[in-house]
């Protein structure tokens, strides 16, 4: 059954349509890895680096924050300081409400041990 599916010239667009998509609207482990250092919120999402859902859940994170209180211990992946000025930021980001709209989905953590890359 697959074998058919593969061979016929309107899946086989299909599936190449889908691949397509994948990598290039896809963002990268590898982005989502470097986001950490300090973080200015923005409120335009058009000022943004970066526009992140904040999920409830862990599971279904991309990757999981731990907000340090100092700048300095912000120098892993997840490991976020928010600055009070964007001329400090490494980068910019936007909280939506819309997880569609999102480039990634972050989780919150009270453990520093917890925060990093979950995928």
């Amino acid at each position: 059954m697959r074998k058919d599916l593969l061979i016929s010239p309107s899946h086989s667009k299909m599936w190449l349509l889908i691949v397509t998509f994948h990598l290039f609207f896809t963002p990268s482990q590898a982005l989502i890895c470097q986001a950490y250092g300090s973080v200015y919120e923005v409120e335009k999402a058009y000022l943004a680096d970066l526009i992140v859902y904040k999920e409830l859940s862990e599971s279904a994170a991309d990757i999981v924050v731990y907000e340090q209180q100092n700048r300095l211990y912000a120098d892993k992946p997840g490991m976020w300081y928010f600055e009070e000025k964007k001329d400090f930021a490494r980068f910019k980001i936007y909280f939506t409400h819309k997880k569609s709209e999102a480039d990634f989905i972050i989780y919150f953590t009270e453990f520093e041990s917890f925060a990093g890359c979950s995928r």
